[in-house]
């Protein structure tokens, strides 16, 4: 029972020092904001550096060989031909003919009705996948077979033309590690000026308890206990608000229903990382309290 008492007057101290409820004052509505901001811009690093990968590994060794012949009949026999020829090379894992009437819906939205009229003399062309290995050598090795069948024949490695775009995700994904970073050192400023703030309002009551005989680390451990607290509630308050946004930002991307933009997605490592981050966020606020109070009070001292 003295025990029991003891504790319960041991919490009421620290609650008289240092004085708080559920989200009381500003400190954890500002984590929560600082944690929301930080979880939405690593998951959106997250997810476009899966964008990336999966751009990457689905490009990697694939390639379309263009017939420009102006003539139709003249076009289909030479694809004919191609496609007969890249089957047999060494190297080439699939060739397959691209579906005209295919080809003409995408390019309706550019030209019109001249795509599929037969007036607009649109080449035909040839979806081609490598072996794996080394994709540079297996496309100059095609390149001189194309060129001895005719001059007529172009090859284009699909890495060509999406390349521009994957410099810019992974250019954005760094963007976001950088949004992260400063996040995270904006935190660390918000702690340390709310540590000295507490320290500079409850300067008496501190000296009352040095007279007591209490040391500046069981000060200092009342002080991180109370920012961990806030930094808890702040932390999970943020996240959750961030994952909810998260999700419905993920069912609008796949609604899209375009492969580029369906590809910015988490996997299962993606997800534990952000779910560490509001654990992070309440370390690094419990440990920098602590270093800005003993250092308050070795100074005061």
């Amino acid at each position: 029972m003295a025990a029991r008492a003891d504790r319960k007057a041991a919490a009421a101290a620290r609650h008289r020092l240092l004085p708080g409820g559920r989200l009381a004052g500003p400190m954890p509505w500002i984590i929560a904001i600082m944690m929301f901001l930080t979880v939405l811009a690593a998951a959106a690093g997250l997810g476009l550096g899966a964008a990336v990968r999966s751009m990457s590994a689905d490009l990697a060794g694939r390639a379309s060989v263009q017939v420009v012949e102006a003539d139709a009949q003249a076009r289909g026999q030479l694809a004919a031909r191609t496609l007969q020829a890249l089957r047999g090379a060494d190297g080439v894992r699939a060739a397959d003919p691209v579906d005209p009437a295919k080809l003409a819906d995408q390019l309706r939205p550019w030209l019109g009705e001249a795509a599929t009229s037969g007036d607009l003399p649109v080449p035909a062309l040839i979806d081609v996948m490598l072996t794996p290995g080394d994709s540079d050598a297996k496309l100059d090795r095609l390149r001189r077979l194309l060129g001895g069948l005719s001059p007529k024949l172009r090859i284009e490695p699909h890495a060509t033309f999406l390349l521009p775009l994957a410099g810019l995700l992974t250019a954005l994904g760094w963007l976001a590690a950088g949004v992260v970073l400063l996040m995270i050192l904006a935190t660390g400023a918000v702690v340390v000026l709310a540590a000295r703030g507490a320290h500079d309002s409850h300067r008496g009551t501190i000296d009352v308890l040095h007279l007591m005989g209490s040391t500046d680390v069981q000060i200092a451990r009342l002080f991180q206990r109370r920012i961990g607290l806030d930094a808890l509630m702040g932390g999970a308050l943020g996240f959750s608000f961030a994952i909810l946004v998260i999700l419905l930002i993920g069912l609008r991307l796949s609604a899209t229903g375009s492969d580029v933009v369906g590809a910015i997605s988490l996997d299962p490592r993606g997800w534990l990382l952000l779910a560490a981050l509001p654990i992070f966020g309440v370390i690094l606020a419990t440990l920098t309290a602590r270093w800005t109070v003993l250092r308050a009070l070795g100074r005061a001292l």
